[in-house]
């Protein structure tokens, strides 16, 4: 009999590469991870871990585990979800939530307040994080349902750990200063800008709004002229509302009031957005509480009025 739990280490090692990443994923010491594989290696009768110079590596025999353990891990998540859908039924206990930080306050926030209200026996926690943290805190139990970007680093659709579905596509809006020439009329194109200052987000900082903006600003014909860069939205707006250039955010980002402040829709060819994914560990969307969970965000991102209908799971 193979213990999950020790499974899920050698998961780890091969995720994060090293014993002592892996380790910290799973709020291990190293030689409580070397530990706990050996053990797994004792009960199957095999050697799944090999000393190489300082370090180790996953043996073939471990190699062949690990092509059916997220099969296993995706069954056993089927089981537990079942397993408290027939014993409880409705929501209960403890459901972790985690998103970047649009996602958080525009929907994590009202969905805990919601289904703390609607279910008297659930407790939803509210975490703030980045879309890759956000898959390794699913991947390590930390976390039970996360709201990401769709990015080039994340996980494929296809990874066997994760079931991930469409969720949101949030497209971005002009912010401008008040009286300038681009608020007049109907709203600008892409094309219109092409003059103006730019204010970009820092490159590197681990979302997606950097690269959306320049790619729309090449399919529209012209390279941004970039005089600031920020890192927070709200230091964003007030570059803006200074007249130190133009920018463009996500609508679901929320911006300080500021009289001097405008937001415009773009209209027309190239407009960037994002698209918002939500996600779980594959196999746990019918836990009760999850389940609820996922049903209420779906209901929450139709509000938003970018909501995406996906018919079955990515």
């Amino acid at each position: 009999m193979i213990d999950l739990r020790r499974l899920t280490v050698l998961r780890a090692i091969e995720q994060y590469g090293t014993v002592t990443a892996a380790a910290g994923a799973v709020h291990l010491t190293p030689s409580a991870v070397s530990q706990q594989v050996r053990q797994l290696g004792r009960e199957l009768g095999v050697e799944l871990l090999r000393p190489q110079g300082r370090r180790v590596r996953l043996t073939e025999a471990a190699q062949a585990l690990l092509r059916h353990a997220d099969a296993m891990e995706e069954l056993w998540q089927r089981t537990e979800a079942e397993l408290h859908a027939t014993a409880v039924g409705e929501p209960r206990g403890v459901l972790r939530v985690a998103g970047f930080p649009s996602a958080a306050e525009v929907l994590l926030a009202p969905l805990a307040v919601q289904l703390q209200a609607e279910w008297e026996g659930l407790t939803v926690k509210v975490r703030e994080a980045e879309p890759l943290d956000c898959f390794g805190l699913l991947f390590s139990g930390e976390t039970d349902v996360g709201v990401v970007e769709a990015m080039p680093d994340n996980p494929p659709l296809d990874d066997g750990r994760f079931g991930q579905r469409p969720l949101l596509d949030d497209p971005f809006d002009l912010i401008a200063p008040a009286g300038h020439a681009l608020t007049r009329g109907d709203g600008p194109t892409m094309e219109d800008l092409a003059a103006e200052r730019w204010i970009l987000g820092m490159p590197g900082t681990g979302c997606s709004a950097r690269q959306l903006v320049l790619a729309s600003c090449r399919s529209a014909g012209f390279a941004p002229s970039v005089a600031h860069e920020a890192r927070e939205w709200n230091v964003v707006a007030t570059f803006v509302a200074l007249g130190m250039g133009i920018a463009l955010v996500p609508r679901l980002a929320r911006l300080p009031s500021h009289p001097d402040l405008v937001r415009i829709p773009l209209r027309g060819r190239y407009i960037p957005s994002r698209r918002l994914l939500r996600v779980t560990r594959r196999g746990s969307e019918g836990h009760p509480a999850v389940a609820a969970a996922l049903a209420l965000l779906d209901e929450l991102a139709a509000e938003q009025g970018g909501f995406v209908q996906a018919t079955e799971p990515l």
